[in-house]
């Protein structure tokens, strides 16, 4: 995840800066860089991989000046390397970025027409040289970004210098984080406080839509219409750790409620609403190429398996493609039947897990074409594969994965889309549909956040219980699977999740007063049979905790508990039951004492066989 810092004041700036950067390195990253004015000249020093290889650059090349910003990048558009590394240079306009720009491509064609020269593969040098054209007709650097802010779609977080206005620093902030911290008539721009925390606790915090323009010693808000704005600043009483945590009291927390911000990262920049169709560039495959194939395999491990569950039900029930799904440890070793008649398509979120990793190279012996969705530029998987859907998740440092599975899920949901339209079994006005269900699907995760204080009312209920089962059908089964996961490996509470009709052929042996049952019975075309099971567990006296869509009194009427979700559709109510599922877990772990970044017995990635 990519982390910025910028510095305006009295000292040498270089040291400050990657003071910060080094601060910020347990969120990963693959690249870094520096930029400083030192009258009127504007130097870079860029590296991929470590910190480091930057250290070891400025050794022997180093930089001079009071004013400066810096840059660790996660990849996202374009792969790691020290062209695709911030910051970016655009005529006179230097630029470091966090977020992702929609719009680049088109901008990025206009401003080739105009003369621009563009030297990498990132939507970010677009900034610079959007900015460097408006300064050619705007009355100074400060009005500049302000217009050219104005013309992008997306998320960022900004920092800005120009050499044709060396005394100023400019910061800007949209849908990714961005704070100041002020020492006297020193400050410093970070987006995170963890980078910036050792030198000052005054912090002022950014909202989107506002500019910070530093000159002279001081600084004024604007929002980037000009209007002038007063920001207050606040006192900041956390420690160094709580600060990398963003205040939350674990990374697990914290990545469940950052899962509105990287949802809207998976798709952002890949709809296109007026063709009611997903733009999936890394495919690397037309529309006749997709449907040449015969059928499809999913193959993953784990959660990322749980996902590809979900993938073969919106596959199959959206673009009528047959579709396995394979656990990666079994798939390489049964002799699969693939060919190249066959896509594969692979999940990992760290693109090393051993068993994925061996099952992709398993079907591309068997010539099969190969596509991953993955979280990690440029690790083995994306790169052995033939096309690549990456999730734009930014790390995940908890154990359980929460951010990456649901970043999972919209992928496929993008990919049904595409395949769907290829093959004509999507039209325009369904595509349409289900685009505007997806932008609608952030704002509903942060109300599905909201029920938090709920859920761990449910969670104090259930600390002594030993096992659990998780009941769903069609789409909500594999999300009863991931829910019961989540429980097992932060809590150390037994849990299985079955699909609710399978209750009566063994399961239901298990049921009485003292097990939870959690059953998902979302408002699809299963809520009748999900609620005849349910009353059948009720009958043999099972403790029930029913989630179930907002505006269904009548499924809840019998549980001891109801949880109301939010309803965002048959295809991505996944993503709100598993964010509901996940705080339940973490609540239930927590009230138990049990460390949920860190459970025992488990790696973050299974690189081992």
């Amino acid at each position: 995840m990519c982390g910025i810092v910028g510095y305006v004041g009295n000292q040498d700036a270089t040291p400050v800066i990657m003071g910060g950067l080094r601060l910020l390195e347990y969120r990963g990253y693959d690249s870094a860089g520096i930029c400083t004015m030192d009258d009127g000249d504007v130097d870079i020093r860029r590296s991929a991989g470590k910190l480091v290889n930057l250290e070891r650059l400025l050794k022997e090349h180093p930089l001079h000046g009071t004013i400066g910003i810096g840059h660790t990048r996660w990849a996202t558009h374009g792969k790691p390397t020290v062209a695709n590394a911030h910051p970016h240079k655009g005529g006179s306009v230097v630029v470091v970025h966090n977020g992702i720009i929609e719009n680049y491509l088109l901008l990025k064609e206009d401003l080739a027409n105009k003369g621009h020269d563009f030297t990498s593969e990132t939507d970010s040098e677009v900034i610079s040289h959007l900015i460097d054209e408006k300064l050619k007709t705007a009355e100074s650097l400060e009005s500049a970004v302000q217009q050219a802010l104005r013309d992008l779609q997306g998320a960022y977080a900004l920092c800005i210098l120009s050499h044709k206005d060396d005394k100023t620093l400019i910061a800007a902030k949209s849908g990714s984080p961005m704070v100041i911290g002020i020492r006297g008539n020193e400050y410093f721009v970070a987006s995170d406080m963890p980078a910036i925390i050792a030198n000052t606790r005054k912090m002022v915090i950014m909202e989107d839509g506002e500019i910070a323009v530093f000159r002279n010693g001081g600084v004024k808000f604007t929002t980037t219409c000009g209007d002038e704005i007063t920001k207050e600043s606040r006192y900041i009483d956390w420690s160094p750790m709580k600060a990398e945590k963003n205040g939350y009291p674990n990374f697990m927390l914290k990545e469940i409620y950052e899962q509105p911000l990287a949802i809207r990262n998976v798709f952002a920049g890949r709809l296109r609403e007026d063709e009611g169709d997903a733009f999936l560039e890394g495919l690397n495959l037309n529309d006749m190429q997709l449907n040449s194939f015969e059928r499809l395999c999913i193959v993953a491990c784990g959660t990322s398996w749980h996902a590809a569950l979900v993938g073969k039900y919106l596959i199959e029930e959206h673009c009528r493609i047959p579709v396995d799904v394979d656990i990666a440890s079994e798939f390489r070793y049964r002799d699969p039947l693939v060919s190249n008649k066959t896509l594969v398509i692979v999940i990992s979120q760290s693109g090393e897990t051993a068993d994925t990793l061996a099952a992709l190279r398993e079907a591309k012996s068997k010539k099969a074409h190969i596509i991953s969705i993955c979280n990690v530029v440029d690790s083995s998987i994306p790169r052995e594969s033939d096309g690549v859907i990456f999730t734009h998740a930014g790390l995940e440092i908890g154990v359980a994965s929460t951010k990456a599975f649901t970043t999972q899920l919209v992928a496929l949901y993008l990919l049904t889309i595409r395949l769907g339209r290829a093959n004509g079994i999507i039209g325009l006005k369904k595509g349409q549909e289900m685009i505007s269900a997806l932008y609608e699907l952030p704002a509903l995760v942060e109300k599905t956040l909201k029920l938090d204080d709920q859920i761990e009312e449910i969670a104090c209920e259930h600390l002594t219980s030993w096992d659990a089962i998780y009941l769903g059908r069609g789409i909500s089964y594999a999300i009863a699977l991931e829910g019961a996961l989540k429980l097992k490996e932060i809590s150390y509470i037994h849990a299985d999740g079955y699909p609710s009709g399978e209750m009566k052929h063994g399961p239901i042996a298990l049921i009485d007063r003292e097990m939870p049952v959690f059953v998902l019975a979302p408002n699809d075309r299963h809520l009748v049979k999900v609620r005849s099971n349910m009353e059948e567990v009720i009958t043999r006296g099972g403790n029930v905790v029913v989630l179930c869509s907002e505006g269904d009194l009548e499924t809840g009427k019998r549980a001891k508990y109801t949880l109301l979700i939010p309803w965002a559709g048959e295809a991505l109510s996944p993503v709100l039951f598993t964010v509901a599922l996940q705080l339940l877990a973490y609540n239930i772990a927590i009230l138990k004492g049990k460390d949920v970044d860190q459970p025992r017995n488990l790696a973050k990635s299974v690189t081992v066989e």
